[in-house]
C-alpha cells in the first residue's frame, strides 16, 4: 500500500554527491521543519521527465519558494552520478535537490515503485508529487501508468 496524505515520510538515508564528494542525506534532514515538494521520475534523461517534468520544477522554483516551499526534490531510482549529471544538462544550480534513489529505498517505503522491466528500466518509481511539512504529507498526486497531469509544476503550485 502507498503512502497516503497524513503518513509521516519513511526514515530513509540515502546518497547524493555534492561539491565535497559522496554525502549521505536522511529524509529526516531533508522534511524536518520544513515544507518540501518531491516529485519521483521513472528515470534521470527519459523523455517526459526531461522534456517536461524537471523543467516546470525548474522554471517555477521561485514561485514555489514564494509560497513558502523551503526545499523541491526531485527523486529517480538512478544512481547519485547521473542525477548529478541530469540536474547540469538542466541547470537546476541550487534549485532543486536532486535526490538519488539508487537502490530504490524511499520509492519501496513509500510503496510508489512500478515493474519497468517491460522497457528494460527494472525497478523503478512512479511518477508522482507530494506536498509535506515537517514530514507529514499534506497532498499526493499518483500519475496514471503513461500520464504526466498532476505532478506536474503547474498542477502542484495550484495545489499549494
Amino acid at each position: 500500500m502507498s503512502i497516503q496524505v497524513g503518513d509521516r515520510i519513511p526514515s530513509v538515508t540515502l546518497k547524493h554527491l555534492t561539491e565535497g564528494g559522496m554525502q549521505e542525506i536522511s529524509t529526516d534532514e531533508i522534511f524536518k521543519g520544513k515544507k518540501v515538494v518531491l516529485f519521483a521520475v521513472p528515470g534521470a534523461f527519459t523523455p517526459t521527465c526531461s522534456a517536461k517534468h524537471l523543467p516546470g520544477f525548474v522554471e517555477h522554483a521561485d514561485e514555489f519558494k514564494a509560497k513558502g516551499v523551503d526545499t523541491i526534490v526531485c527523486m529517480a531510482v538512478n544512481d547519485p552520478f547521473v542525477m548529478q549529471a541530469w540536474g547540469k544538462s538542466n541547470n537546476v544550480g541550487d534549485k532543486l535537490l536532486m535526490l538519488p534513489d539508487g537502490n530504490g529505498a524511499l520509492t519501496r517505503e513509500l510503496g510508489l515503485e512500478m515493474d519497468g522491466t517491460a522497457y528494460n528500466l527494472g525497478l523503478r518509481s512512479q511518477r508522482f508529487a507530494l506536498v509535506a511539512e515537517d514530514g507529514v504529507v499534506k497532498s499526493l498526486q499518483i500519475e496514471k501508468p503513461g500520464a504526466f497531469e498532476v505532478s506536474s509544476a503547474d498542477y502542484i503550485l495550484k495545489q499549494i
